[in-house]
């Protein structure tokens, strides 16, 4: 595994890469890093090339601002496509990773090959889901580390809080690297960000959207609307937000079936 830094507006930023083929550029969400992946990576196809990147204010990387939007966050993707001279790509987002993957995807559409978008969602905050941003952000200015401590285990289906301690302490471990300047721009942004549903309509290249029924921060009814779109094969999990800790082997052999053949199919279940 290759770890390297590249440069946007200033700014450092860190990203790893390994393997050779097709490029897939693993986009993850918020209070996380692209240590997120490493589990899933050495299942993944040797087939892919295989990179990552610690997002605005998160992981090893410097923040750019007080508001990171998401077009923002698409542009520092757009800085390492262009540092590895990359044309089209795959891109897979956990969260908010999906938005930027399609705020990425709405500038940039000519160099998307496919997208997973992996318990993300679509549409625009809510007027609801604003005010609870901004009452986060006012937790966060109160005391970073407990605001992260106390929303990362949330994340996960109630029923997989014990038997996944592991899992959510070392989530909270990386998670509280993530500056405190990191985690209200990265809240500025996702609430102002643009509703993109039209991209599952419309989209030229396959898209797998990953939903699962117990998401406590994702109405999965609203998921499964989305479901429906054009683009979209679905894959349907049955536990919360963090799949790649709560479901690994289901995600793994999804990806597997959508990076050797990215068309639409039948809904996975």
């Amino acid at each position: 595994m290759h770890t390297f830094e590249f440069h946007y507006k200033g700014a450092r930023f860190v990203a790893e890469e390994e393997g050779r083929g097709p490029a897939v550029i693993f986009l993850h969400g918020f209070l996380e890093s692209r240590n997120m992946w490493k589990t899933l990576w050495p299942q993944l196809p040797k087939t892919i090339r295989k990179i990552s990147l610690d997002l605005p204010g998160h992981g090893d990387s410097e923040n750019l601002g007080y508001i990171h939007s998401m077009e923002e966050m698409a542009e520092v993707v757009m800085a390492l496509v262009h540092r590895l001279s990359l044309r089209k790509v795959f891109l897979v987002g956990h969260s908010m990773g999906g938005y930027v993957a399609l705020a990425f995807a709405d500038r940039y559409p000519d160099n998307i090959r496919g997208m997973v978008l992996m318990n993300s969602n679509s549409r625009a905050d809510s007027e609801e889901k604003k005010l609870n941003r901004d009452r986060a952000i006012a937790l966060v200015k109160q005391d970073p580390q407990a605001y992260i401590r106390t929303a990362v285990p949330m994340l996960f289906s109630e029923d997989n809080r014990k038997s996944l301690r592991k899992e959510i302490n070392a989530a909270k471990k990386d998670a509280l690297r993530t500056s405190a300047q990191g985690v209200v721009a990265a809240l500025e942004g996702m609430k102002i960000r643009d509703d993109r549903e039209a991209i599952l309509a419309f989209a030229p290249y396959p898209i797998l959207f990953v939903a699962s029924r117990k998401d406590p921060a994702l109405d999965f009814e609203m998921l499964e609307e989305q479901l429906e779109h054009h683009a979209v094969q679905g894959l349907i999990l049955e536990e919360g937000h963090m799949s790649h800790f709560e479901e690994p082997e289901k995600l793994i052999s999804a990806f597997k079936h959508f990076f050797k053949e990215p068309v639409k199919k039948p809904l996975l279940r």
